[in-house]
């Protein structure tokens, strides 16, 4: 597996990112928004309606849209470690990601249905965005995952949520920076919060093995 992609590649895909949202920004709308990411989705429901009393703009509509075919890449990830992975703390850890990101997923469709706006379909719109957005797996890493097991599957499990979650944290720190929403905003800062948190955690795994 070639986990040694091109940096000057990704460097460029997140500066393309960034002034992207910049772009998006400056053209944003009216509408509504809500939630957060640390609660783990526990209001969900309360979020999704608060969200139709806020404003958003572009950001927050391209920030959702963006960010659940990016946690469900996440979700699938973590649901091949309870059979394939040998290591205990990456099967909790992989179970604390699908407790974060299934609710956070739900909340930011919500957002979206209540901002008259598109919900990314599930299956080939996720898989065609792979390797255009922050922290991507193409379809050929996806595989490589899912026929490892044992160590092999934690060490590229570890590598590939770590590039994974870092494409995540630039996409929210984009929306803290660009979006009007204040719950979008919220969600974003939890994410840069959790998962820079679950970095650490990885690449302390990934030293061990």
């Amino acid at each position: 597996m070639n986990r040694k992609r091109s940096l000057a590649r990704r460097t460029a895909v997140l500066a393309a990112a960034g002034a992207a949202a910049l772009v998006l920004a400056a053209c944003g709308g009216d509408g509504d928004s809500s939630t957060g990411h640390g609660s783990h989705g526990n209001s969900s429901a309360s979020a999704a309606a608060s969200a139709s009393q806020g404003q958003h703009n572009a950001a927050d509509v391209t920030f959702a849209q963006g960010m659940i075919p990016h946690h469900r890449q996440a979700v699938e990830m973590a649901d091949l470690a309870p059979a394939r992975a040998q290591s205990g703390e990456v099967k909790e850890l992989a179970e604390q990601v699908k407790k974060a990101q299934d609710p956070e997923i739900r909340t930011l469709s919500g957002w979206l249905v209540s901002w008259g706006e598109d919900v990314p379909a599930e299956g080939a719109m996720d898989h065609s965005m792979h390797g255009g957005m922050e922290g991507m797996m193409s379809a050929e890493d996806m595989d490589e995952l899912k026929t490892a097991k044992g160590t092999e599957f934690d060490k590229m499990f570890a590598e590939m949520m770590i590039e994974h979650h870092n494409g995540a944290i630039v996409m929210a720190k984009d929306e803290q920076q660009n979006g009007e929403n204040a719950e979008a905003k919220k969600m974003a800062g939890d994410i840069v919060t959790g998962q820079s948190a679950e970095v650490t955690q990885l690449q302390n795994i990934l030293d061990r093995l």
